[in-house]
């Protein structure tokens, strides 16, 4: 396993908004750097990784060489995409970086990704080549994108001067429906140098091949038969799940046709009932609502007749029921029976008291400006003599006209 430190160049300039690699230049970058990082901390505990970006308003460093690879991938989120790449600047300021590094131990490796054209000229790129070679530091390039301007040219001559005992590698990746890191799995940059490469590379490398090697599920029994055995028992239980899944699903679909109509007959004799008791309640209270009418009508056409006799028969028959069912009703009505007879009684002692003709003459004589002799008073009081009943009002109106 080969410690390394290892610094990473984002190109996050504009031409990484194009969309010739899914979904886009720049997502299809990330998840290669995303596939690098874990690749290169999980090969040797003691590697770190280091992200920058080489466009916008500058180069600017994300992450310093880490081992955290939480802290590597949190630092991919929210990049701002703008402006040219700066390669020669990217290089300088990544080997910089290289050179603080913690272990000295460590060998130093600059990954660049170029995916937008580079201004620089070769013999610019030449010359930061030689001085990363002096310093022993090995470089790697992805060339993805247009090659216009001649940029594989510009980078096939920085390769050639940083390479050292074949340390450093290039590869050029064309547009096409493979994802950037899918290219890139099978490639020297993923795999290393260092002696069959790490054991995660190797796993990754397998699974992109989609299983080459021929065994079920991309294991080998032989030297996994557990896991190969859980993989085949669990394919087995989700078939079977699946399978029970769809026979349910078909019968019921089943039942809900041969159930259909019957559900539909029910509602409609339902319906119909429910309607006929609603239509014949209505002729019920229709019918009510009539009797209670002409009651009361054939009561008003007697009361509008004036007849005494079944309007007196009428309001005796309403009092004495309303008096069954209350009883202060029943005492009220007493006493005012009681009160009409005194006054009848009244009336009669009045009429005896008016018929003697000496009372009579005694009471004129005793109102002033009347005389008993005169001979209109005489004539009132032998008209009112002739009556049976005398009121003492009419006697009074009497009075107040003589």
């Amino acid at each position: 396993m080969v410690l390394e430190a290892t610094m990473i160049c984002i190109d996050n300039s504009e031409w990484m908004r194009n969309g010739d690699y899914s979904p886009s230049r720049f997502q299809a970058q990330a998840d290669a750097v995303n596939l690098i990082c874990g690749a290169k901390t999980q090969s040797n505990p003691e590697n770190t990784v280091g992200v920058l970006t080489m466009a916008g308003k500058g180069v600017r460093v994300l992450v310093t060489p880490t081992s955290d690879l939480g802290k590597i991938l949190a630092c991919m989120h929210g990049l701002e995409i703008g402006g040219e790449m700066n390669l020669a600047a990217g290089i300088q300021v990544a080997q910089l970086a290289l050179k603080h590094r913690q272990n000295k131990k460590q060998q130093q490796r600059i990954i660049v990704f170029a995916g937008s054209p580079i201004k620089h000229d070769k013999k610019a790129l030449e010359m930061i080549g030689r001085k990363l070679k002096k310093n022993s530091v090995a470089l790697d390039i992805v060339d993805f994108g247009e090659d216009d301007d001649g940029k594989g040219e510009k980078l096939e001559a920085l390769l050639a001067a940083v390479n050292n005992n074949d340390t450093s590698h290039i590869v050029h990746v064309p547009p096409g429906p493979n994802a950037l890191s899918d290219v890139l799995i099978s490639t020297p940059i993923f795999t290393g140098d260092g002696e069959g490469g790490s054991g995660f590379a190797a796993a990754a490398a397998a699974a992109a091949a989609g299983g080459v090697s021929g065994f079920e599920f991309g294991v080998d029994p032989n030297l996994d038969p557990e896991l190969a055995l859980a993989l085949r028992v669990s394919m087995e239980e989700e078939r079977a799940r699946q399978e029970a899944a769809a026979k349910k699903a078909a019968e019921e679909a089943a039942k809900q046709e041969k159930g259909g109509e019957q559900p539909s007959s029910s509602q409609d004799a339902t319906m119909t009932e429910s309607a006929s008791v609603t239509a014949s309640e209505a002729d019920n209270k229709r019918s009510d609502l009539t009797d209670e009418e002409n009651a009361l009508l054939q009561q008003a056409l007697a009361m509008s007749m004036d007849d005494p006799a079944s309007s007196h028969e009428l309001r005796d028959t309403e009092m004495s029921e309303a008096a069954a069912d209350d009883p202060e009703l029943a005492l009220a009505l007493q006493l005012s029976v009681q009160d009409s007879t005194k006054d009848s009684e009244s009336q009669t002692d009045m009429s005896k008291l008016l018929a003697d003709q000496s009372f009579v003459s005694s009471i004129l004589a005793s109102l002033p400006g009347v005389d008993p002799n005169d001979p209109s008073v005489k004539d009132l009081l032998a008209s009112m003599q002739s009556q049976s009943e005398v009121s003492p009002l009419n006697l009074l109106g009497s009075m107040n006209r003589v």
